[in-house]
């Protein structure tokens, strides 16, 4: 099983496209800066996009929505 889970992972963004999204774009910036990653108490992946999934289930990366 996956870690964070899907059902945990959307109550903090409650759109799988926005979270697919972001977490693409976090896992770029971290693979280019790997020093940005914001460890957590339950990180256990190695692989970028399981890093930015772990940060956004933790909390800690934030989406706005910015509406025109």
């Amino acid at each position: 099983m996956l870690q964070p889970s899907i059902d945990s992972l959307m109550t903090k963004i409650n759109s799988k496209y926005t979270l697919v999204t972001v977490s693409a774009y976090r896992a770029r910036q971290l693979r280019e800066n790997p020093e940005m990653y914001q460890k957590t108490p339950k990180s256990k992946s190695i692989n970028f996009v399981g890093m930015a999934l772990e940060e956004i289930d933790a909390e800690k990366i934030k989406i706005e929505n910015i509406e025109d």
